[in-house]
């Protein structure tokens, strides 16, 4: 992909955001969403690089805090599991330690077996770690969290994530759909989420555009 594409992406974006009248303060979010499309055209361009974690005490993992507030509004923040033990998995990435911040969730999980959002949590860390890979154990963890709560946004979405970040864009989009249809109307955070299907959508129809494709519309 050319930087004109990625520009074109940019101000298809804006426009579409400035239609929806979405709030400027939260434009941070969509704005990650662009960035994580531009490092995925990134990826397609060496497919076969294998992934490769950070060991402990490598370079410290910039944390995205509108992920943070994301996951703490849709499981709780104070007094809960999910913001006990993901506080503690951030500060480890933080420090550059992927493994430990994976132990922290594996320790949750063992700990609270029954708790999507530890389930949700310890999935994307282990995908995280595996160079942003789904690999059968991250499946395993988010399985577990579709079967705890079948009915919760917060597992389609961090899996839909997931799926971003290994860079299988088209089958994120089903998951961000699911996530945005499951979450009631007047949740705080549903605006983010649709924020970022978006971006997703339109990203794939003008990947669908520059391909010859036919560009799929939005299912909604």
């Amino acid at each position: 992909m050319g930087w004109g594409m990625l520009a074109t992406v940019a101000v298809v974006a804006v426009l579409a955001l400035a239609l929806l009248r979405y709030p400027r303060r939260l434009w941070t979010v969509p704005a990650t969403a662009i960035m994580l499309g531009a490092a995925g055209y990134a990826w397609q361009g060496s497919p076969g690089l294998p992934g490769h974690p950070v060991a402990p005490g490598g370079q410290r993992v910039e944390v995205d805090q509108g992920l943070i507030d994301l996951r703490d509004a849709m499981f709780g923040k104070y007094g809960t599991y999910a913001w006990s033990y993901g506080n503690l998995a951030d500060a480890m990435l933080r420090q550059g330690d992927r493994e430990r911040a994976v132990k922290v969730w594996q320790g949750a999980v063992r700990q609270v077996p029954e708790d999507v959002a530890l389930w949700t949590g310890f999935g994307s860390a282990l995908a995280e770690y595996d160079g942003n890979q789904i690999s059968p154990a991250a499946q395993f963890a988010f399985d577990k969290a579709f079967a705890l709560a079948p009915e919760h946004p917060g597992p389609p979405f961090f899996y839909g994530l997931a799926l971003v970040r290994a860079n299988r864009f088209a089958e994120a989009e089903p998951w961000w759909e699911k996530a945005v249809a499951l979450t009631p109307e007047k949740a705080s955070y549903r605006q983010a989420l649709m924020a970022r299907l978006l971006m997703l959508e339109v990203f794939l129809q003008e990947q669908a555009r520059r391909e010859g494709r036919p560009m799929p519309g939005p299912a909604r």
